[in-house]
């Protein structure tokens, strides 16, 4: 609670470095054990140095929510129950609430409701998932039995946009399918629909999968789902979506545009603590075709209790033990309602937009995407200035902003997820980045 308590006020950069913690934790281990309290005190105590306010309103890095309180004393709980929620039959009511919480993600996002829905740890166990499940279902409609392994089955291609996410390239290794070819994409990112066409064209009708994605890492773009999907189906591809943090756009009516056409493709895969607002970890892995999810996913022991004709929780996600993740997704759901996930997208929206428009009234500042969404790129006149701005910004402390190369220009770019960044917070960011670029000199 007294951590919890200083978020809003607290600089959101660590005290110390990841060489300095590592100094300051990496001991021997005592031959004696301590008290209980005094181990979680000393623990407290020895880490909080080196912690980020991640939770913070003004933290911008990495795609990062916080988490509502009832998501948060949720998870305590899982840990309190300590149910492993692989199988369903010894594990019934985190199974159950597992289950609620799937059809009611469902429903906020207007997937199907036959869809297969599994909680991994976050989004590239989410696509590994999905891809895993898109991998044995083209193989079986091309006649192959992907059991038998790789090695006997058609060669499946992958494709993507070049601005593809680099947890869908390693879901893409782990799956075996290697990294995707990518054929091109806009100045935003959105996929070439018709370098897509082109390119399942020139393979015929070998099996392929696409991947599309929902919200870009940088400028937050959305592809094209009424074109691309259209374009894959008829060509026989399986269409995933990543949408680690956009795929929540679909809960709110104001974002119809960007995401028409997305309840065609055949699965989906997103993280519930970015753009929801739950603790670590949870990704979401979504397939309309419960059946292929199970069959790629699923496991079967003698020892292993089941109920016939019934899916496990494991059957849906690599994992056969695992917490049980879903309980939180519940609980945020529960206190929010449909009304509120809406009011929380577009919160987080405004937010960016705000901070996009502050942005462009300080001399010498240019923002270089369409804010189109929650992302939002800030550059200043050239790479090393805004290289020397985002650093500024980390040391001084009241944001942390990541620094990236986009469209072959440094920026600092900050993905608004935190449902506690209002306008306080937008103007303090705001007046953070005035503070640096005066500090620098920059000017119009």
């Amino acid at each position: 609670m007294a951590w919890l308590g200083t978020l809003d006020e607290r600089p959101v950069r660590p005290e110390l470095d990841a060489g300095a913690m590592l100094d300051r934790l990496d001991q021997d281990l005592p031959e004696e054990g301590r008290d209980a309290t005094e181990v979680v005190d000393e623990l407290a105590a020895a880490a909080e140095p080196g912690l980020m306010a991640m939770g913070s309103p003004r933290f911008f890095g990495l795609v990062i929510g916080g988490a509502y309180p009832s998501a948060l004393a949720a998870d305590w709980l899982v840990s309190a129950w300590d149910q492993n929620t692989g199988p369903r039959q010894p594990t019934p009511a985190t199974a159950a609430i597992e289950d609620t919480a799937g059809r009611w993600l469902l429903d906020l996002l207007h997937l199907p409701p036959e869809s297969g829905v599994g909680f991994a740890t976050g989004a590239t166990s989410a696509n590994l998932a999905c891809l895993l499940a898109a991998r044995d279902a083209v193989i079986r409609e091309r006649g192959g039995d992907p059991t038998l392994g790789l090695h006997s089955a058609p060669p499946v291609r992958f494709f993507a946009g070049d601005a593809v996410h680099a947890s869908v390239v390693l879901a893409g290794r782990m799956s075996g399918l290697g990294s995707p070819v990518t054929v091109g994409a806009d100045e935003q990112g959105r996929i070439d629909v018709a370098g897509l066409a082109r390119a399942l064209h020139e393979h015929g009708d070998e099996p392929a999968i696409v991947a599309l994605q929902a919200g870009d890492v940088h400028s937050g773009a959305f592809d094209d789902f009424a074109a691309a999907v259209e374009v894959a189906h008829l060509a026989g591809a399986w269409v995933h979506v990543d949408g680690a943090f956009g795929l929540w756009a679909a809960a709110s009516a104001r974002f119809e545009d960007l995401v028409a056409g997305l309840a065609d493709a055949d699965s989906w895969a997103t993280d519930a603590h970015k753009t929801l607002n739950v603790p670590y970890d949870c990704g979401v892995a979504i397939v309309r075709d419960e059946a292929a999810m199970r069959a790629a996913l699923g496991a079967r022991a003698a020892y292993l209790p089941s109920i016939d004709g019934v899916a496990d929780p494991y059957d849906h996600v690599p994992e056969m033990s695992r917490r049980a993740r879903g309980v939180p997704v519940w609980a945020a759901l529960r206190f929010l309602g449909r009304r509120g996930v809406a009011e929380l997208v577009d919160g987080l929206v405004d937010a960016a937009t705000g901070l996009a428009d502050g942005f462009r009234a300080i001399p010498g500042m240019s923002v270089v995407n369409d804010v189109v969404f929650t992302q939002v790129c800030l550059a200043a006149p050239d790479d090393p200035t805004t290289a020397a701005l985002g650093e500024w910004l980390r040391a001084e402390g009241t944001v942390w902003a990541s620094s990236s190369s986009w469209r072959g220009r440094t920026v600092v770019r900050f993905a608004v997820s935190n449902r506690g960044t209002d306008a306080e917070a937008v103007r303090r960011t705001v007046d953070a980045v005035a503070r640096g670029a005066a500090e620098l000199g920059i000017s119009g």
